[in-house]
Order: C-alpha cells, then sequence, then structure tokens
C-alpha cells in the first residue's frame, strides 16, 4: 500500500499508517499454499543444514524457502527444489504439489540449462582461452535456446497453478571487479562471468515478464558481497566441489529470503 503524500492532520496519517500495517503480507502469507520449485540455489546448496531425506537434492533448512515459510506459517508448503535441477527436471518432477489451490510459487532455474558450474570448472582450471570460449558457448545457449525452455516450464507451471502468484529469482554476480582477489582468474575473466549472469538473468527476467510472473533481482542486494568483496556471500571453491559459487547461509536469508520476501 502506498502512503498518499498529502495527509490533513497527524491523526489521518497515523490512521493511514495503521492502515497500511493490517493491509501488510502478514495475513496473505499465513493463508499461503507455498510450493518452492527450482536448483542448487533454491534447495540452499552451500548454506549446510540439509534435509538428510532430501538426499542428493540437498535441501536446506536454512534455504530461503524454509525461512520464509518459518517466519510466515503457510498454510501449506511443499519445498522441492533440487540441486542440478534443468528446466526439464522442474517440468518433470518438481510440479505434483502445485495445484489450483497454490497461491504461491518461488523458482530459481536456468544457470543448469547453461552449464554455469562446467564454465567456472573450465575457468578456474583451464587456460584465459578456454575460459572466454566457454563463456561464450554458456551466452549463446542463454541467448538462443533458454527462452524457449524457461516458456515451456513457465506455461506448465500456470496450467498447474493457475491461481498462484510466482517469484522467479534470478542469480547474483558472482565476482565483485575490481576486488581485493590477489589470485586466481583475471578481473576480464570474471568481468566476462559478470556479463554472462547479467545475460541469464536478463533472459529470466523477459520470460517471467511475458508469462505474468515476478523477477525478483538478487543483483541489488547482493552488491558488495560477491566474492572479492569484503564480505562475500557466496562460497568460492570448497570441498565438496558442488558447493562453490553457490550462496552461503547468509547469502540466502539476508540475499535471497529478503529479495524473495520482497516481492512475495
Amino acid at each position: 500500500m502506498k502512503m498518499r503524500h498529502f495527509a490533513s492532520s497527524a491523526s489521518a496519517l497515523a490512521l493511514m499508517c495503521t492502515a497500511g500495517l493490517l493491509g501488510t503480507g502478514s495475513a496473505h502469507a499465513a493463508a499461503a499454499r507455498y510450493v518452492a520449485l527450482g536448483d542448487s540455489y533454491s534447495s540452499g546448496v552451500g548454506a549446510g543444514g540439509y534435509d538428510a531425506s532430501s538426499g542428493a537434492c540437498k535441501r536446506s533448512t536454512r534455504a530461503y524457502p524454509e525461512l520464509w515459510a518459518a517466519a510466515h506459517h503457510p498454510s501449506s508448503f511443499a519445498f522441492t527444489a533440487c540441486s542440478g535441477a534443468k528446466t526439464t527436471d522442474v517440468a518433470g518432477g518438481q510440479l505434483k504439489p502445485v495445484t489450483s489451490a497454490t497461491s504461491l510459487i518461488s523458482i530459481s532455474v536456468g544457470g543448469n540449462d547453461a552449464a554455469f558450474s562446467d564454465v567456472m570448472s573450465t575457468c578456474a582450471l583451464e587456460s584465459q582461452k578456454s575460459c572466454t570460449a566457454r563463456i561464450a558457448k554458456a551466452r549463446t545457449f542463454v541467448d538462443k535456446r533458454l527462452p524457449g525452455l524457461l516458456d515451456t516450464l513457465y506455461d506448465r507451471i500456470r496450467v498447474k497453478g493457475p491461481h498462484a502468484h510466482v517469484v522467479v529469482l534470478g542469480y547474483p554476480h558472482v565476482y565483485k571487479v575490481p576486488g581485493g582477489c590477489l589470485l586466481g582468474l583475471s578481473d576480464t575473466d570474471r568481468r566476462a562471468i559478470d556479463a554472462a549472469a547479467d545475460d541469464l538473468d536478463g533472459v529470466i527476467a523477459k520470460r517471467a515478464a511475458v508469462h505474468g510472473f515476478t523477477f525478483a533481482d538478487v543483483r541489488k542486494v547482493f552488491a558488495g558481497h560477491e566474492l572479492c568483496s569484503g564480505a562475500p556471500w557466496l562460497h568460492s571453491v570448497t570441498l565438496p566441489t558442488d558447493e562453490s559459487y553457490h550462496p552461503t547461509a547468509a547469502g540466502q536469508s539476508k540475499g535471497y529470503l529478503s529479495t524473495f520476501a520482497a516481492g512475495a
């Protein structure tokens, strides 16, 4: 609710504030039937606290969907996001809880379709020339093939959940450039990786808008918390390696949760 700039009196202003508070999303959230879809950025890989029953999907109790549900107590909550998921995996294996009664859906997906994990491993382990070529290949995929894959998935989500408010979360920049990292990739490679993330987010945002979904841009809140910043919310290279370049618990709670909550 947007407060008007002109109130006739302090009491009127107070009344408007009270009405605004009563009209916040807390009541709506409590009644929500929420389903959390997507890839490792939604399942919470990198945040720790994994639910053993989720197996290789590595769903974390510290992931933004779990944190939002714990704070808002929706009437129902299904968490099907899974590490490594592509658009086809979401469409084929995660949509069962989505019904005509579902009122809220969150999703992050697209990075695995474009093989960004392979981009990062190529850039970390091979030559700058190989890194540049691999980034270019990923950007071509994002431009040419990802839109159709997202459209197919988003159509399926809308059919399954015709009344749901769908929040599509993007991906952060991986690096702050220039930053404080003295070793590792060159700033040229870091800028190119961030530019590829911009391409990915741009395509996701456009396809989300076409389908009437809300795009939640995490790049803004992650600014100043990328790798090579003073307070990163992303892991660098880790063991196990699947947590590399994923949000930490702080990245989930301070980055993804706040961004999702603003769009929910």
